[in-house]
């Protein structure tokens, strides 16, 4: 089984200004997701799709990267695209026809080497078209979370009163950290199916790192656990 590990890193950010290569004890944020997946041994080949000189030369020689073209650049396009045209360019780069694509998020510097490589091992075992990783969530819609409709409150998820948080259903958040795909799977873009499986990460490591709160959080996290 070939694998292509994707790190996307775009330039800018509407909630956290260049929080790709913010500072994170003493590196780009950028450079701590590629260090991590250069020691996950069953990856055939890393690559960072940007659109950021700046970024291209953090990643330097060391590491392959592509420069997207203007159409895949800017916060409104899909990530899926961008992986799919740089699964597109490394299949041609490195003349490989690669079968699982894995996704690795620099915003998350807090999911570990295990996290990674247990959500390989399960998206093998099982054999799943696609896996994402989640965390449990801090609110559930069957029971504490809410929306308004035309000054009407009601549950997000009406088809039972539900009296305490313990009878409600289990349900999760997609915390940002891992991605994984068959490649005819990623080809269709998909991301929910019969066939999706999801890998269960601690609160403490899910944390995607959007807003100033964010960073320090994982800052404070990061220093603690080590």
């Amino acid at each position: 089984m070939k694998i292509l590990c994707i790190i996307c890193a775009r330039a800018g950010s509407k909630g956290l200004k260049n929080k790709n290569i913010l500072d994170f004890f003493g590196k780009p944020l950028v450079k701590h997701t590629l260090d991590q997946a250069k020691k996950i041994k069953k990856i055939n080949n890393i690559v960072v799709s940007t659109d950021s000189i700046k970024i291209s030369k953090i990643v330097g020689q060391k590491y392959s990267w592509f420069l997207r073209s203007k159409k895949l650049s800017g916060h409104k396009v899909p990530k899926m695209n961008v992986i799919i045209d740089t699964l597109n360019r490394s299949e041609k780069k490195f003349k490989i026809n690669y079968d699982v694509i894995l996704d690795l998020d620099v915003t998350s510097p807090l999911r570990i080497i295990k996290d990674i490589n247990e959500s390989i091992k399960l998206f093998k075992k099982e054999k799943y078209d696609n896996l994402f990783s989640v965390s449990k969530a801090s609110k559930n819609p069957y029971f504490n979370m809410v929306e308004k409709k035309k000054n009407k409150i009601f549950l997000s998820k009406k088809k039972k009163i539900i009296h305490s948080r313990q009878m409600a259903p289990n349900v999760y958040e997609m915390n940002a950290a891992i991605y994984l795909w068959k490649k005819d799977a990623l080809l269709k873009k998909q991301l929910f199916g019969k066939n999706t499986g999801i890998y269960i990460m601690p609160k403490n490591r899910s944390i995607d790192i959007d807003t100033k709160l964010d960073y320090k959080i994982s800052k404070f996290l990061y220093g603690e656990n080590n």
